[in-house]
């Protein structure tokens, strides 16, 4: 099927591999409007999320690096009755454009959005709700601080919880034995990091620009 392209393909799993309701939809074109719009997550990436949620059953969900809130629009609606959003996010500019549509979609109330440095909050977060609060935690931030969040996120989550990584093969520059950026030696250790680490399970896919599983072990 050589004459099938990528883009091809991608659009396809768009189609027929998402469900995306009418303010997520705007929600994106919005965000792909803006000059750093290609940092928004795929709908196939959104998709996923809440499929993994619902999946473990997850209640307390973690989102480091909001964007303009079409991942945490997309997990906050796969959350149950009761279920929260910590999101955690530098920038209150871009974060108030995802605030807009949760208050349309009906799910401001799940989502508790912390502005700030995000290792700071994940470390208030200890402090305050102690260790194994939480069942899912998506990372999708800055990339050299990508191992301070990890090792936060395994104390928050509970046993048998998952970690979702995103760009994990930051535009393919991870394979790339020529590419020393302070962003892509991050990334590579924690490849090697998480592959070899036994408090967990792990998944590598290549959706979009890579994605890793993490399941805390019991």
């Amino acid at each position: 099927m050589k004459h099938v392209t990528d883009i091809q393909i991608r659009q396809y799993a768009v189609e027929f591999g998402t469900r995306l309701t009418e303010l997520q939809r705007k929600l994106r074109e919005e965000t792909l409007a803006l000059p750093e719009g290609n940092m928004v997550s795929s709908p196939p990436a959104g998709q996923l999320l809440a499929f993994l949620m619902t999946a473990i059953g997850a209640h307390r969900v973690l989102e480091i690096g909001t964007y303009t809130g079409y991942s945490a629009l997309a997990m906050a609606l796969a959350l149950p009755p009761g279920g929260q959003l910590v999101a955690l996010d530098a920038s209150e500019e871009w974060t108030a454009i995802g605030r807009r549509y949760w208050q349309e979609a009906g799910v401001a109330d799940r989502i508790e959005l912390k502005l700030g440095d995000a290792v700071t909050s994940l470390d208030q977060l200890l402090a305050d709700d102690g260790e194994a609060r939480f069942d899912f935690v998506y990372i999708d931030a800055d990339k050299e601080n990508y191992d301070a969040y990890y090792e936060r996120s395994l104390r928050l989550m509970r046993p048998g919880g998952l970690i979702c990584f995103d760009n994990m093969f930051w535009g393919r520059s991870v394979a790339d034995p020529e590419d020393h950026s302070a962003e892509t030696v991050a990334l590579r250790d924690l490849n090697r990091k998480i592959r070899d680490d036994e408090r967990v399970d792990m998944s590598m896919l290549p959706l979009g620009d890579g994605m890793t599983l993490v399941r805390r072990r019991p």
